[in-house]
């Protein structure tokens, strides 16, 4: 898939049918506009591209407050190519872009540097300066130039509309089936493994550590998890948090992957969430703690051998 970041505009995206938006998470909403996309542009014989921004509009207004990224950018990529695009548009979301005037955005991204021969967005999709380009606005302008367009509902399902907002909450509660289920994919979290305290060594547990981006709102505990390495799916658990029993530090990711003893240091991994198994304590004896590690474990190994949901990304990537 290729992937544009603030370049010219190149075949094979031009006059793609591009679907608009931030798409934090891609989830089953997502999915949806995208998916109306790729037959928009299979009906014209054209490519299917995303545009999208970074960083999200909501960190750059308020640079302060922590913002949950449900996908980071790498991990947005890694989804939009499990759907079978032909490209995504990167655009930073700088000052100028937050300036822009609707019309100036769709005659700059649309015709100017696009010419898309259609455009998909979602029906709470807004743009341009203080957020005055509405779905009507694109529609508008769409019909005067010869633009395809669609504006495509909202997904609902049992509980209400599928968004991002849902899908952090559920994060946050340690609900990763819940997530998984509004995604419509397992989480999943890419980084490097990085040298840790060898604690885990010493219980019996090496790990294989990595640090989630900075405003992970993932809840503090433990997982069933997968991890992606070399192209090969292992099972494991893994905790989320801060290690009240020892340093009480930052927030890291330690996974033991089961019936593996391979070096992981400095290699590049992904890690799904399957599970959740309990919140993060604070043990009084080392001895207690590996007791619990112990049948955390064998919790894992029986949620990871039952049917896990939705669909991974690792496995096909």
């Amino acid at each position: 898939m290729l992937v544009r970041e603030d370049d010219p505009i190149a075949p094979p995206l031009e006059r793609a049918v591009i679907a608009i938006g931030n798409f934090d998470g891609v989830h089953r909403g997502h999915q949806a506009l995208i998916a109306h996309a790729r037959d928009m542009a299979n009906e014209r014989g054209v490519a299917c591209g995303v545009l999208t921004f970074s960083p999200h509009p909501r960190a750059f207004f308020a640079p302060d407050k922590p913002f949950f990224r449900i996908t980071p950018m790498r991990e947005k990529m890694a989804v939009f190519a499990s759907l079978g695009l032909d490209g995504a548009i990167v655009r930073r979301f700088d000052a100028p872009l937050a300036a822009t005037s609707a019309a100036d955005f769709l005659e700059r991204f649309i015709r100017a540097e696009i010419g898309a021969s259609g455009v998909v967005i979602g029906h709470d999709f807004h743009f341009g300066r203080g957020r005055e380009g509405t779905p009507e606005t694109l529609r508008t302008f769409c019909e005067a130039h010869g633009i395809a367009c669609a504006v495509v509902p909202v997904v609902e399902e049992t509980g209400g509309a599928i968004s991002s907002s849902a899908i952090r909450t559920a994060l946050a509660e340690g609900d990763v089936a819940r997530a998984n289920a509004l995604l419509g994919y397992r989480w999943f979290a890419l980084g490097d493994i990085r040298h840790g305290a060898r604690r885990g060594r010493d219980l019996g547990y090496p790990t294989a550590n990595m640090r989630l981006p900075d405003g992970c709102g993932l809840r503090h505990g433990i997982y069933a998890v997968r991890m992606q390495v070399d192209g090969a799916i292992r099972d494991g658990v893994a905790s989320f948090g801060r290690r009240p029993t020892f340093d009480n530090g930052a927030p890291l990711l330690e996974t033991f992957l089961f019936d593996f003893s391979g070096d992981l240091y400095g290699r590049q991994v992904g890690v799904e969430f399957v599970g959740w198994i309990r919140g993060e304590e604070r043990f009084e004896s080392v001895e207690a703690l590996i007791a619990r590690m112990n049948s955390d474990s064998a919790l894992a190994r029986s949620m990871l051998a039952a049917p896990c949901g939705p669909r991974s990304i690792l496995e096909s990537a």
